[in-house]
């Protein structure tokens, strides 16, 4: 490898395996190599909740690559076990636990995000967090050897919900504690109220404006979950003298490049911006990772590629239930300082004469600009599409009257005549007249 621009990435899940593989893609010559403490790379981190309940039969199931299969397929150097102790930019290199030390000219880190356990007795026997598959399996282990019948899930944000769900499927008697007044932390009490009764009808239990201060004297339960949020890993490029945001997160510009030079970084360890505002967040999601490690895996391999940024699509899939949002509600977009109005319609989510279901949509405009600012889909069927054209007109800053006119499908199995979205963006137009 004598010669050889070498890109080396901290991390090997979601950003950092993609920001290898888009390097890799666009020059043939690189030497890349991954880095990852854990013993897995590549893994569907969105799937461990089903494996909780039983639809994913082994985790194996959920690994999508093996290190062998980068090394082989895409001439990609995977070292599983590595962690990394320091980044010495000075010297261009990385100090290795084992007192090794790796040379780099390019650096891209995504080291992620960890689950927070700042609660008394976290450490306790039977408290877990579900952030890895090591995680899943010990949780799955637990249940089956103590014959767990009560869980307690503490956080209800979209890990808490899938995870409730998850272990109520799988017959556990369930209750869902969450410190604040929303399930997703939306603010927005009729999602809530769907969400809760839908709960409660699958056997989980929802207590709200419930905080735990400590485990397990708050509560009582043989098995408890936190998934009370993440934050992100930021320790190795804070010594190093790297930026953080004022969400906590690493610092990066819309090439993901930190204001280091020739170092990049991506996914749940960094901060992005959202659309609407302009603003920095800090989202941990997979698809946003995703985007972010493809943009600093090309921009590290010399290309010059942006991201544009996010509106906070999310979607959560329950059992017979559905809920996704996009972008603000009224009164996240009121605390953004827009005078924002919000409609919510119930319509038919295909031709009511090929079984239909019931499907709920929330649009949310600015009254003085007409331009959307978010959405919410809830239902059985259609929801992800719908929810993916709201994202799309957030993405593009269309206002209320051309999204009203979209051309959007037909067909009686799949749509009515006036798509539901169509139907409340209507109504909307007439709120803000």
């Amino acid at each position: 490898m004598l010669g050889l621009m070498r890109l080396v990435v901290i991390g090997g899940s979601a950003a950092g395996m993609s920001a290898a593989a888009r390097a890799r893609r666009l020059d043939a010559s690189l030497d890349i190599v991954v880095l990852e403490r854990g013993a897995h790379v590549s893994w569907a981190a969105c799937g461990l909740p089903y494996y909780l309940s039983g639809r994913v039969k082994t985790l194996e199931e959920l690994i999508m690559h093996t290190p062998a299969y980068f090394e082989r397929e895409r001439n990609i150097r995977v070292r599983t076990g590595a962690e990394v102790v320091a980044i010495q930019p000075q010297r261009r290199q990385l100090a290795l636990r084992g007192h090794e030390y790796l040379a780099y000219d390019k650096l891209v880190i995504a080291t992620g995000g960890r689950p927070q356990r700042r609660l008394a007795g976290a450490d306790a026997p039977g408290v877990f967090t579900l952030h890895s598959p090591e995680e899943a399996r010990s949780i799955r282990d637990f249940i089956e050897q103590h014959r767990v019948r009560r869980a307690a899930v503490i956080g209800a944000g979209y890990i808490g919900v899938e995870v409730a769900d998850a272990l109520a499927e799988r017959g556990l008697s369930v209750t869902l504690w969450e410190a604040g007044p929303d399930v997703l932390g939306r603010n927005d009490p009729e999602l809530t109220r769907r969400l809760v009764e839908h709960l409660s009808r699958q056997g989980v239990e929802v207590r709200l404006n419930a905080p735990v201060k400590s485990i397990p004297l708050d509560i009582s339960a043989e098995l408890i979950i936190l998934a009370t949020g993440v934050m992100p890993n930021v320790e190795l490029a804070a010594e190093a003298g790297i930026e953080l945001g004022r969400t906590g997160a690493i610092r990066v510009n819309e090439r993901m490049q930190t204001n280091l030079a020739g170092v990049f970084a991506a996914g749940d360890c960094a901060e992005t911006f959202h659309l609407i505002t302009g603003a920095p967040v800090y989202l941990p999601l997979g698809t946003t990772a995703n985007k972010m490690g493809r943009v600093a895996g090309a921009n590290a391999a010399g290309a010059r590629e942006r991201f544009q940024g996010v509106v906070g699509t999310m979607i959560v899939a329950l059992r017979s239930l559905t809920v996704a949002v996009t972008g603000f509600s009224a009164a996240q977009a009121r605390k953004q300082g827009f005078d924002a109005a919000a409609v919510r319609i119930v319509a038919q989510d295909r031709s009511q004469y090929l079984g239909s279901h019931p499907l709920e949509v929330e649009l949310v405009a600015d009254r003085r600009s007409g331009r959307l600012l978010g959405g919410a889909v809830i239902g059985q069927c259609g929801v992800a599409g719908r929810i993916n054209v709201i994202a799309s007109a957030l993405t593009v800053n269309m206002p209320l009257e051309q999204f009203a006119q979209l051309d959007l499908a037909y067909a009686p199995p799949v749509a009515p005549v006036w798509d539901p979205l169509l139907v409340a963006a209507h109504e909307l137009r007439k709120e803000l007249s």
